[in-house]
Parts: C-alpha cells; sequence; structure tokens
C-alpha cells in the first residue's frame, strides 16, 4: 500500500487504529500483530483476522511509532495487543525531543 499522510488504518487482528502522522512516497507494507491493515477506522466488532504470537507486544493510545531512516510516523488513536511494524521491522515508541535549558 502507499500510505498518506491523514489516512486511518486499522488492524484486521485487534483492536488497533492509527493515522499516518508522516510517510515516504513509495510502498510500505504496515502490519500490526504480523497482518496488513487496512483503510478505514476499523472493524467495529471481532477481528478477522489471525495475529502472530510473536508479535504481541502491544500498542498504547496517544504515542507516535516512528522509524526516522523510512521516514515512517504513525499515531495511535485506538490501542491493541499488536506490534505495529513496517516492512517486516517493527516501529518503536518516538521519544520526545528534550527542551532547552532554560537556566
Amino acid at each position: 500500500m502507499r500510505p498518506r499522510v491523514g489516512q486511518m488504518l486499522a488492524s484486521t487482528v485487534d483492536t488497533t487504529a492509527v493515522i499516518v502522522v508522516r510517510c515516504p512516497d513509495q510502498e510500505l507494507e504496515i502490519t500490526c500483530g504480523g497482518a496488513a491493515m487496512t483503510e478505514g477506522n476499523g472493524p467495529g466488532s471481532a477481528p478477522a483476522g489471525t495475529a502472530d504470537p510473536g508479535l504481541m507486544s502491544g500498542s498504547l493510545l496517544g504515542k507516535r511509532y516512528a522509524d526516522d531512516d523510512l521516514g515512517v510516523e504513525l499515531l495511535c488513536t485506538r490501542p491493541g495487543p499488536g506490534t505495529l511494524a513496517v516492512n517486516g521491522v517493527p516501529l518503536p515508541v518516538k521519544t520526545a525531543k528534550p527542551l532547552p535549558a532554560s537556566d
């Protein structure tokens, strides 16, 4: 899939939903729990697929998941047990930049 800024993606294996904040202009495989995410706000009921048990470290509401090398950033709008990944590589939580000292 070729993601675009502002696009909403939902997991097919759990309740996770994200918004694309930043992305390169190229094809990417964005997954959650090892299964491809779909466009939209997500399923209203039971998951439609099966998650990979090794990719269930979870996603947290309001956290940004990013890979600066790829130029990808996702904002979690609905948490779930699945691990967010791009092209098979799990995305780490983006850390806050330290503010300059105001001594």
